[in-house]
């Protein structure tokens, strides 16, 4: 079982940056492959990024290419998500997933593949 706690939303204006942290509890972290989604209000929830548990192999929803990284420190059991020059847009709850993986190459884009999910952290872009 693993439980996820994301952090570090809030408001910023449009070209602003924020990052945000989802720390896992667990033995095997390290052994997750995580990924970040988003929802806004009457949407669906989109894929973001993700990253391998190695740390080595991530992928980007083209909107955010150029703009988002997600990093990870399996020493502390965190995921990160910086996220500069923020657009009104990238206005969502944010969540965070993890679901275990054989392979250190494995990236996963896909929601319903996750098997556990954070809370949620709201950020606001205003423009």
């Amino acid at each position: 079982q693993v439980q996820l706690v994301e952090s570090g939303g809030g408001l910023v204006q449009a070209g602003g940056s924020l990052r945000l942290s989802c720390v896992a509890s667990g033995r095997t972290f390290s052994m997750y492959a995580m990924g970040w989604f988003r929802q806004a209000p009457g949407t669906e929830r989109e894929f973001v990024t993700a990253i391998s548990w190695s740390g080595i192999y991530t992928y980007y929803a083209d909107s955010v290419k150029g703009r988002f990284t997600i990093s990870r420190d399996n020493a502390k059991n965190t995921v990160y998500l910086q996220m500069n020059s923020l657009k009104p847009e990238d206005t969502a709850v944010y969540y965070c997933a993890a679901v275990l993986t054989k392979l250190s190459t494995v990236v996963v884009t896909s929601a319903q593949q996750y098997d556990y999910w954070g809370q949620g952290t709201q950020v606001t872009v205003s423009s």
